[in-house]
C-alpha cells in the first residue's frame, strides 16, 4: 500500500491510482472514519489554502455524511501562511498559536463539534488543550491507520 504523507498532496492521488495497482490510503478516509468514531457530523477543517478551499479532500470526508465548515478567507491566508512561513520551517510562534485558537473558537461558534487539524503541521503548533472540542490530528490518524492496514495483512 502507498501512504501520501501529507494532505494536500492527495489533490493528485487520482491520478497516481491510474499508474499503480496497489492501494493507496487516503488520509481524508482514515479521519472521516476517526471522526464517525466520535459520532461528530460537522467539523471545522483547517489546512492549507488548496485543502481548506477544494473539493479532493472536503468532498471526501463529506461523502462520509460529515459537514466541513472553513475559516473565512482571511483566516485561510493566515493559516496558510503560518504552515509555510513558520510550520514548515520548524519555527512555532506562540502569536501563531493564538490565531490558530481563535479560529478554532469561530468554527466552533458556527457549529463544529469537532477540527480537523488537515495539514501535516498544524499539531506541532495546536494541541488538544487548545480547543474546546476534540482534534483530529491527520498525522497521527493517518500513521495508525496505515500500521493497522499492514497488520492485517
Amino acid at each position: 500500500m502507498i501512504v501520501i504523507c501529507t494532505n494536500t498532496m492527495h489533490k493528485v492521488i487520482g491520478n497516481i491510482a491510474e499508474k499503480i495497482s496497489i492501494p493507496i490510503l487516503h488520509i481524508a478516509d482514515a479521519t472521516a472514519k476517526q471522526i464517525q468514531k466520535s459520532e461528530i457530523s460537522t467539523v471545522g477543517l483547517l489546512g492549507t489554502k488548496y485543502t481548506m478551499e477544494q473539493d479532493f479532500y472536503k468532498s471526501r470526508i463529506e461523502l462520509n455524511g460529515i459537514k466541513v465548515l472553513i475559516p473565512n478567507d482571511e483566516d485561510r491566508n493566515v493559516i496558510n501562511k503560518v504552515i509555510y512561513e513558520e510550520l514548515c520551517l520548524g519555527i512555532i510562534q506562540q502569536s501563531s498559536r493564538e490565531y490558530y485558537k481563535k479560529v478554532i473558537k469561530s468554527l466552533v461558534d458556527a457549529g463544529a463539534k469537532g477540527i480537523i487539524l488537515g495539514c501535516t503541521e498544524i499539531g506541532l503548533l495546536v494541541k488538544p488543550e487548545d480547543s474546546e472540542v476534540p482534534l483530529f490530528d491527520t498525522t497521527v490518524i493517518h500513521a495508525i491507520e496505515a500500521v493497522n492496514k499492514a497488520m492485517e495483512e
